[in-house]
């Protein structure tokens, strides 16, 4: 097996994440039917932070492709191996060790954000039920350590059911529903860093992101993830 490629602090590529959401939408489009709503609501310019909820594979493309701006994704750590390492890396993703406090991750992270990037998150940390239910801390620190706009983010039919030839992803030409909410702070305006406040601020989130999810459920028809 090849070692992963070698990790640097410098900032990602934004030609690369920009490579990448072209790719990602040929992909996207050529092997299903993504349908985006609200696309507009993300920021044309400055830092945001899209928050994007995870029950299959497929979340991060799919939202790296349809996209109005190119985004660069925290990505699990065990995805950089060998040629999709080399890959990831090229088109401007961050490679993260969920683990631990990654402090190269974290810094890179920061840099796309002070650089007026788009950040990509899962604040689930990893693939679930895709419900917004379990949120990691992490999203909350970028979000008031920045002062970026988190904008919610629900991508819903990715994981109803496998498909006929490839049973691992949707089915080819199906439906995935990509819809983007409305930008807002996190932070309460104090500028506190503290770990309350940071707590705080996740609580704030986790409502906001849960409201998403609904009101996205009722506008494209889509109940629960199973259905």
């Amino acid at each position: 097996m090849s070692a992963a490629p070698e990790r640097t602090a410098g900032p990602p590529s934004e030609r690369g994440a920009d490579v990448g959401r072209r790719i990602g939408v040929g992909l996207m489009y050529g092997l299903w039917r993504p349908r985006v709503l609200g696309a507009w609501k993300v920021p044309a310019s400055g830092p945001a932070i899209l928050a994007v909820n995870h029950s299959h594979n497929i979340d991060g493309p799919m939202v790296m492709g349809v996209a109005p701006r190119p985004v660069h994704f925290l990505i699990k750590k065990e995805a950089f191996v060998g040629p999709l390492g080399s890959f990831l890396t090229g088109i401007g993703q961050l490679e993260v060790d969920r683990r631990t406090a990654d402090r190269t991750a974290i810094t890179r992270a920061l840099g796309v954000l002070d650089a007026g990037g788009v950040l990509g998150i899962f604040p689930e940390g990893t693939r679930g039920e895709g419900d917004f239910a379990s949120l990691r801390a992490g999203l909350a620190y970028f979000a008031v350590r920045s002062g970026a706009p988190i904008v919610p983010v629900a991508v819903l039919g990715s994981a109803e059911r496998g498909g006929t030839l490839v049973k691992a992803l949707p089915p080819l030409r199906s439906r995935v529903d990509v819809v983007f909410g409305a930008p807002f702070q996190a932070g309460d305006g104090s500028g506190r860093r503290t770990r309350k406040a940071l707590d705080e601020a996740t609580e704030r989130i986790q409502k906001q992101l849960a409201a998403h999810l609904e009101n996205a459920r009722r506008l494209t028809g889509r109940r629960a993830r199973l259905e």
